[in-house]
């Protein structure tokens, strides 16, 4: 079914009244309350006082033989904007998203922008692909197309990102917002939910919160040891991977404490420079290894459209406070067992770093795991680095829940 297909079907519908209509990209709260076609059109005015900020960045010095040891490699950014400013083609990008069966509805006053893409499949099941940190929804736009094949497909932005609205909101309370989303909005009585780094918190807090509405929930993390741990209670791998969470936020997670405790200190920079902004988000798309690596794995140009996501949007702050917003509530991501199967495919460790054990998996999903597997090189964005790899782990884990 195609775009213009599936618009029709919608009109006729009376749940989804409403659908037909064209909007074009606002970060205006609107009134909406049906969801609406949605277009995104960056005005040029906005893009040229992007490149003129761009070729007037103030760089900053850096010790020699920095490479990435300290963050973001300054060689490494000049070169990303050089080619941002004369090989980068935003037009094409914007083209390639608005692809995409994009909409917008407004759900309690918040402007909650999504990715709607049905399958032809008359035995289609529903599925919800979260995203989390400093990706976006655009984090599947390798596996939308293949996925609806037999998915019907929803992505959307988390609040407070991308093309949504500006209100950050606590884990649970988007949880409960894309619960709404799914059977309310959409219609569909129960899907199943997948999703990595915030992602994977949404869909547990989904398994926790609404459990009668999924059929599963498939992550590439689970949660992980912090304080609240028994660590005396965990088996020897267990004891491993919590050592090398322990090491990887003492080395990398000082972001994570800055969104949680000061994110509008961080804000100004980064709403203000493009670079700054890019520096941010590069340290983390790296993945702890060096910018070079990431351009292979992901794409120069998919790098810098997910970081145009940001920019043109101006979310970098309220993307920051959906950190602030968890750390004043913590999300519910295990407590009672729901019998909710899930699926866990473990990232590829960093340098250092130590896998998921299934230890771990089973002790957070209260035993709930039906399918178990190691992915061989996807990391921390496993939907964007291995699209054939995740659309397959999917597959399988929807015919084992039909099964």
């Amino acid at each position: 079914m195609n775009r213009r297909q599936f618009s029709k079907t919608l009109a006729a519908s009376a749940l989804l009244a409403g659908y037909a209509s064209k909007t074009t990209f606002s970060q205006e709260t609107s009134a909406m309350t049906n969801p609406t076609a949605f277009e995104i059109a960056i005005p040029e005015a906005q893009l040229a006082d992007l490149k003129y900020r761009l070729e007037h960045t103030r760089w900053p010095d850096e010790p020699a033989d920095a490479g990435w040891a300290m963050g973001t490699n300054l060689d490494y950014m000049k070169r990303l904007t050089d080619y941002w400013i004369d090989g980068y083609n935003w037009r094409q990008a914007e083209a390639g998203l608005n692809a995409f069966a994009n909409y917008k509805v407004n759900m309690d006053g918040i402007d909650l922008h999504f990715v709607h893409q049905p399958s032809s499949n008359p035995d289609a099941v529903p599925l919800l692909l979260l995203h989390g940190w400093p990706d976006s929804f655009y984090r599947y736009h390798r596996v939308i197309a293949p996925l609806s094949e037999d998915f019907h497909v929803v992505v959307p932005s988390i609040p407070g990102t991308g093309f949504s609205g500006r209100t950050a909101l606590q884990m649970d309370k988007v949880a409960d917002l894309f619960a709404r989303l799914m059977t309310e909005t959409l219609g569909y009585g129960k899907f199943i939910a997948a999703g990595g780094d915030g992602g994977s918190i949404i869909s547990m807090s989904l398994s926790q919160h609404h459990p009668e509405v999924l059929l599963g929930y498939h992550v590439t993390d689970v949660g992980y040891p912090d304080q609240t741990t028994d660590f005396a209670a965990l088996s020897g791998p267990e004891q491993a991977y919590a050592g090398a969470i322990q090491q990887w936020f003492f080395a990398h997670g000082a972001f994570n404490l800055i969104h949680a405790t000061k994110p509008q200190s961080l804000a100004f920079a980064m709403n203000d420079s493009p670079v700054g902004l890019a520096g941010w988000i590069m340290s983390f798309m790296a993945g702890m290894g060096v910018g070079d690596e990431a351009d292979a794995r992901f794409g120069r140009d998919e790098l810098i459209t997910n970081i145009m996501i940001h920019w043109l949007t101006e979310t970098a702050a309220s993307s920051f406070r959906v950190y602030n917003q968890n750390a004043m509530q913590p999300p519910t991501i295990k407590g009672k067992n729901t019998g909710v199967p899930v699926a866990v495919a473990t990232e590829a460790p960093i340098p250092g770093g130590v896998r998921l054990p299934r230890e771990w998996a089973d002790r957070q999903t209260a035993g709930n795991v039906v399918q178990f597997h190691d992915m061989e090189s996807a990391g921390h964005f496993a939907a964007w680095e291995d699209p054939g790899f995740f659309v397959a782990d999917i597959r399988q884990f929807a015919a084992l829940l039909k099964a």
